[in-house]
C-alpha cells in the first residue's frame, strides 16, 4: 500500500498526542511527518513536508484551520484536508466545504471514526492517481481532443516556419486566436529520469485540466517529444499569474506523477511572427535550470532583462556556445568549439566559406556581449572594430585558442554581472524590509512587486544569497527590533508589537518567545 504523508495541527497537546498515538498509520497506508500547534506553524511546516493529507482543528491562535486550509489548497492543491471542530456549527460546515475540505469531523475524536475517514481518503488518493497514469485512456483522450493540424501548425509557428501572410488564415483554420495582446511562449522540460513514450501526453492533460491563468489563454501541444504552450496575455501583469500557475501545475506533476517538471517562460512579444523569438527566451531560461532549481517555472525575464532574445548561429551551434558561456566549465566550453572548428577542417573550403562561418561566430559573440552590456573592448581588446578577417588566423586551431579566450572573458564577466545583479537585488529586499517591516500586511508579493521580480525566482534568489527565507528574514528584522524597543523604551507590549508587524500582541509574545526563549515581560526585566 501507498504511503502519504499527514501533517497534523491542533493547539492541544494532549488530543495531538492522543491521535498520533493511537492511530495504526502504517497499516492505514500514511505516515504522519509533523505536527503544529497552530496555522501559521503548519504553514511554515507544510513548505518543507508536502504533506497529501492535513488533518487540522478549526479553534486555534494566530490563525483558524478554515483560512490554514484555504492558502495550503493554493500552495498544494493535491493534498486533501481534514478538520475537527468542537462545535457542531453548521456555517463551519459550509465554510470549509468552500476551503475543498474532504472531510469534517465533530470532537471528540474517536479512533474509529478517523480510522474510516482515512481509508476513505486513500482511496481517493489511490484513484486520483490511478486516473492519471491511465496511459490508454490518456492516449484515446489525446487522440480526441487535439488535432493533428493544430498541433502541427503551433509547432510551426514556434518554429518559424509559417508564412507571415498565412498567420491569420491558418490560425482562423485550427480555432487558434492569436490576436488581442501579447504572445509568450513556454516550453516544459521533464527530468531524464522520467521520460517515457507517454510522458508528454501525461504532461500535457495535467496542463489542459489545471492551468487556467487569470488573464491568460493557454494552448498546450506536443512539441519535441515534449510540451509547450502558446499563450495569449490580456493584461500587461498576466504573465507572473501564468508563472505562479505553472509553478503549481510543476507541483501536480510531482504529487501525481512523480515527475520533475520545469518550466521554461518566454519573454512576451507583441505579433505571431514574433513567437520565436519569445520561444528562444524559453530555451534560454530552461538552460538556468541548474542554477536555478528544476521543478519550477523559470522565467527569461528574471534572469536576462532582454528575454532571452538570441542571434541564431545555427540554432544548435547557438544553443551550445551561448550555453557553455552562460553555464559551463572550462572543459565544456572547450569541447563546444571544437566541435565548432570541427567544421572547417575538412578539405576544399573555400575562404568565403571560412569567413561567412568565422563572422558569424564573432557575431554570436559580440551579440551575447551586448545584451549583457559587457565592455568589449575588455573583451576583445582596445580599438576593436570587428574588422577581422578568418584569414587572419593559420589554422582552426589557431581560430579556436582565440575564440576560447574570448569566450573565457566573456565568461567571467557575465558571472560578475550575474553575482552583481543577484546581490542588488537582494540588498534592495532587505532595505525594503528594513522599511517596511511594522507593516503588517509586508508580503513576498509586495516586495516582488517593488522589485519586479517574480515571487518563485526572488524566494529561490534570497535564500541563496542570505540562507534563510524570506520570511524568516522578517522575523528575524522584526524581533530585532522588538527587542531594541523592550530595551530601550518603557512602552506597553502591545504596542511595540504592532510597530514591529503584529497586530495579535499574543501571537508576537509566542513568537517572541519561540525566537529567544523567553517572554518580551521576561527579556524587558533581564
Amino acid at each position: 500500500m501507498e504511503q502519504y504523508r499527514v501533517l497534523l495541527v491542533d493547539d492541544e497537546e494532549d488530543i495531538r498526542v492522543g491521535i498520533s498515538r493511537k492511530m495504526d498509520w502504517e497499516g492505514l497506508g500514511f505516515s504522519l511527518v509533523g505536527e503544529a500547534e497552530n496555522g501559521q506553524d503548519a504553514l511554515e511546516l507544510a513548505e518543507t513536508l508536502q504533506p497529501d493529507v492535513v488533518l487540522t482543528d478549526i479553534k486555534m491562535p494566530f490563525m483558524d484551520g478554515l483560512e490554514l486550509c484555504r492558502i495550503l489548497t493554493e500552495r498544494l492543491p493535491a493534498s486533501k484536508f481534514v478538520v475537527f471542530s468542537g462545535f457542531d456549527d453548521f456555517e463551519y460546515a459550509k465554510q470549509a466545504i468552500q476551503m475543498n475540505v474532504s472531510e469534517y469531523i465533530l470532537k471528540p475524536i474517536n479512533a474509529p471514526e478517523l480510522t474510516a475517514v482515512l481509508e476513505r481518503i486513500h482511496g481517493q488518493l489511490d484513484r486520483e492517481r490511478t486516473e492519471r497514469r491511465d496511459a490508454e485512456q490518456l492516449r484515446q483522450r489525446y487522440e480526441e481532443s487535439l488535432p493533428l493540424l493544430r498541433n502541427l501548425f503551433l509547432s510551426r509557428l514556434l518554429d518559424g516556419h509559417v508564412p507571415r501572410e498565412r498567420m491569420a488564415e491558418l490560425a482562423q483554420r485550427y480555432d487558434v486566436e492569436l490576436g488581442g495582446g501579447d504572445l509568450v511562449a513556454a516550453l516544459l522540460h521533464v527530468g531524464a529520469a522520467d521520460q517515457s513514450e507517454l510522458t508528454a501526453l501525461l504532461v500535457q492533460q495535467l496542463l489542459e485540466e489545471h492551468l487556467h491563468p487569470a488573464g491568460c489563454v493557454c494552448r498546450p501541444f506536443p512539441y519535441n517529444e515534449s510540451v509547450a504552450l502558446v499563450v495569449s496575455l490580456e493584461s500587461e501583469g498576466a504573465v507572473y499569474e501564468l508563472i505562479a500557475q505553472l509553478n503549481r501545475v510543476c507541483a501536480l506533476a510531482e504529487s501525481y506523477l512523480h515527475l520533475t517538471l520545469t518550466a521554461g517562460v518566454g519573454a512576451p512579444v507583441p505579433a505571431p511572427e514574433d513567437l520565436p523569438r519569445s520561444a528562444d527566451g524559453a530555451r534560454s531560461a530552461l538552460e538556468y535550470r541548474g542554477m536555478v532549481g528544476r521543478g519550477q517555472a523559470i522565467y527569461i525575464g528574471d534572469l536576462e532583462p532582454d528575454g532571452g532574445a538570441r542571434l541564431m548561429f545555427t540554432e544548435s551551434d547557438e544553443q551550445e556556445l551561448t550555453s557553455a558561456l552562460k553555464l559551463g566549465g572550462d572543459e565544456e566550453l572547450r569541447a563546444v568549439l571544437d566541435r565548432l572548428t570541427d567544421k572547417l577542417r575538412p578539405s576544399g573550403l573555400s575562404p568565403a566559406q571560412w569567413q561567412l562561418f568565422f563572422l558569424e561566430l564573432l557575431t554570436c559573440l559580440l551579440k551575447v556581449a551586448r545584451e549583457a552590456d559587457l565592455d568589449t573592448e575588455s573583451v576583445f581588446g582596445a580599438g576593436f572594430t570587428g574588422l577581422m578577417k578568418a584569414t587572419d588566423f593559420d589554422s582552426p586551431e589557431a581560430l579556436e585558442e582565440w575564440c576560447l579566450d574570448k569566450c573565457l572573458r566573456i565568461r567571467t564577466q557575465l558571472r560578475n554581472r550575474r553575482t552583481d545583479s543577484a546581490g542588488r537585488a537582494v540588498e534592495r529586499a532587505k532595505d525594503f524590509i528594513h522599511a517596511h517591516y511594522g507593516e503588517s500586511t509586508l508580503s513576498v508579493e509586495a516586495l516582488c512587486e517593488h522589485l519586479h521580480l517574480s515571487p518563485a525566482y526572488f524566494s529561490t534568489l534570497f535564500k541563496r544569497e542570505t540562507g534563510m527565507s524570506f520570511t524568516a528574514y522578517v522575523t528575524v528584522v522584526r524581533m530585532e527590533a522588538a527587542a531594541a524597543a523592550l530595551r530601550n523604551t518603557e512602552d506597553k507590549t502591545y504596542l511595540i508589537a504592532r510597530r514591529c508587524g503584529y497586530e495579535d500582541p499574543n501571537y508576537f509574545s509566542y513568537v517572541f518567545k519561540r525566537h529567544f526563549g523567553m517572554s518580551p515581560t521576561k527579556f524587558r526585566s533581564g
